[in-house]
């Protein structure tokens, strides 16, 4: 092990300061064979002996929740509670609660529904007067990120009404008892790839499949990356409509941009101002494909920062990797473990150093996706310990996992476990927990990007051709949980921050989503922490064969998904329609960019320039 510099001895040190709460336990629950589909649409999630299973089939509706505007004086009331970052003030944040009501879209608007037809690539949009669902979560423990109560949860159509004590109800609603059990806001995977063109193949999971088993892991939206079709972000936008079309939970989109000229620059425009995106990805990876030069990266973050969108970057230094597959090929190393060779650690570390300093340059708030190891993680703290806007997501698969699998005999197994950057050796997974745990890393997502083990085999005979990814859409909630909280190293509400809340906040769409809040959409789980869950392909809901985390038993257990108001996941069943998700436009300028025009004042009042001179007259 390299040296390290002395930031992460500080953040081990002062890691597993919290203990994990009691519970009372519930019954245990069976697991569940996969998810049957016919004629397009998805059976009930029962047992397949289960001779009632029938389809469940939603409906829309057209009705205004009774009372929303009534809940501003309480929401405005609550929001004081909540952490400010970066000199975001009080009345900033409270005005931005307020103006999120006064521009909050009718429930009619945000709640249409489509009847999608599995592959026909058709779509029939339908309204109704029918409510969707009346819905009591009664006596849980309701968890924010900045507060924990005892409280009912009182939800009609797709938005929370009331959060209080002891609210009565007619005979005409859903009640469930969360007594023991916590209420918090559905996951945001803020990293995922869905139906994903890539190496030669596409991701397993399109944006049925991936998303029922987000749900069925509590997690209720997530936000894709649109990829650009021969470097048209218009293009890829349009190809990624049709590909959601199948959706079942809401969603969001980053935009990756690949290559710059000045119709990139006016089609990134178009995604900011008209089409819901707030944030592009850069890759300093993938030479010949994705990657990008230094000097178009500093043209792209200069846009950026003008639309007040976020600066994403993939950080690996595509020509040292490039070097490092040719030299590994050079000796004779073609399985998974030349994977991890030929992208050490290092590499990881100089492209996030590099690309902050040039986010510092430009003055412009960065997002480091999937932080895997220590070289990265120190690059992000320091960046932060200085002021600077940065923000690092780490993933699922690098804290719990080491890349001790990639060496394993069995090639079919190994291959699994590739994904860039790589999953790092033991040792960093524990200094990844360390850094969420103390706010260095500020959110969890999962990169899951799902291939199956004969598109796996495409790489056999060289490891530069197994398609890159692993599965956690499903999984991440309950490992964050069992890792993070179950190990006393974070509380139950910086649980709800690192799920769901800061990214929420990050892509500006709170408290809207990330929060249970009167008037905050109906995204909620139940979640049981004295129950546990065993990890396995045999009954994921992924489409994948595999699953990187199999056999593992995990404490800690979702038992009732909430998405759009609707009931998606209880007792163990799956119940979810293609075509019910929505799409989330998500406005630019979120918190980070608050304060970045004092900012730019200060820089150029502390350069002294220009100076005046004289000129000589001789």
């Amino acid at each position: 092990m390299e040296s390290r510099l002395p930031l992460f001895h500080l953040i081990v040190a002062a890691g597993a300061s919290q203990q994990p709460r009691p519970s009372p336990a519930p019954p245990n629950s069976p697991n569940f064979p996969p998810s049957l589909i016919d004629n397009g649409r998805l059976l009930t999630h029962k047992r397949v002996d289960d001779e009632d299973a029938a389809p469940s089939l939603a409906d829309g509706n057209d009705k205004d929740p009774n009372g929303m505007f009534s809940q501003l004086s309480s929401l405005y009331l609550t929001s004081l509670l909540l952490p400010m970052d970066f000199g975001c003030t009080l009345l900033t944040f409270n005005l931005s609660l307020l103006i999120f009501f006064l521009s909050y879209p009718s429930v009619s608007e945000s709640n249409q529904f489509c009847d999608v037809g599995i592959g026909d690539g058709h779509s029939t949009c339908r309204f109704s007067t029918k409510s969707l669902s009346k819905i009591l979560i009664k006596g849980g423990t309701v968890v924010n990120a900045h507060h924990e109560e005892v409280a009912d949860v009182y939800v009609e159509d797709d938005i929370i009404v009331a959060v209080k004590p002891h609210i009565n109800v007619g005979d005409d609603v859903t009640v469930i008892d969360a007594a023991g059990k916590f209420v918090m806001p559905g996951g945001i995977d803020p990293h995922v790839h869905l139906a994903m063109d890539f190496m030669g193949t596409q991701s397993i999971d399109d944006f049925f499949s991936g998303q029922a088993a987000a749900l069925a892991g509590g997690t209720t939206m997530h936000i894709d990356f649109v990829l650009p079709v021969d470097g048209s972000l218009m293009a890829g936008f349009e190809s990624y409509e049709k590909k959601s079309r199948n959706s079942c939970m809401d969603y969001g989109f980053h935009m990756a941009v690949t290559k710059w000229d000045e119709t990139v620059s006016k089609e990134m425009e178009i995604m900011v101002q008209e089409k819901g995106i707030n944030s592009f990805k850069f890759f300093l990876a993938y030479k010949g494909s994705f990657m990008i030069s230094d000097e178009l990266l500093l043209q792209a973050f200069k846009k950026c920062k003008s639309l007040g969108a976020l600066a994403m970057v993939h950080a690996e230094n595509g020509d040292a990797v490039y070097e490092g597959q040719k030299r590994m090929i050079e000796l004779g190393i073609t399985g998974p473990e030349g994977h991890a060779l030929s992208r050490p650690p290092v590499l990881e570390g100089e492209a996030t150093a590099r690309a902050i300093r040039l986010a510092e340059f430009v003055n412009t708030p960065l997002y480091v996706v999937h932080v895997m190891s220590i070289d990265a993680m120190e690059e992000v703290a320091k960046a932060r310990k200085s002021g600077l806007r940065v923000i690092g997501e780490t993933v699922v698969s690098a804290l719990v996992l080491d890349d001790s699998w990639l060496w394993h005999p069995d090639f079919s197994i190994a291959a699994k476990y590739v994904m860039s950057p790589p999953i790092r050796a033991s040792g960093h997974n524990k200094a990844l927990q360390a850094a969420l745990s103390m706010g260095v890393l500020q959110l969890v997502g999962t990169d899951h990007c799902t291939f199956n083990s004969t598109q796996k085999a495409f790489g056999i005979d060289d490891f530069r051709k197994i398609p890159n990814g692993v599965n956690g859409i499903e999984e991440r909630m309950h490992i964050v949980w069992d890792t993070m909280v179950e190990s006393g190293q974070i509380s139950v509400t910086d649980y709800v921050r690192v799920t769901s809340t800061e990214c929420a906040r990050i892509f500006n769409i709170y408290p809207r989503k990330g929060a249970i809040l009167a008037g905050s959409d109906a995204d909620i789980i139940v979640f049981n922490p004295n129950s546990s869950v065993e990890i396995s392909a045999k009954s994921h809901h992924s489409k994948s064969d595999t699953n990187v985390y199999e056999g593992r038993r995990v404490k800690g257990k979702v038992e009732v998904t909430i998405a759009g108001g609707r009931i998606v996941w209880q007792n163990d069943e799956l119940k979810v329609v293609p075509g019910s998700g929505k799409y989330i436009e998500m406005p630019p300028f979120g918190y980070l960019f608050e304060g970045m025009d004092k900012a730019e004042a200060s820089y150029l009042s502390s350069l002294r320039a220009p100076v005046k001179r004289s000129k000589s007259t001789t």
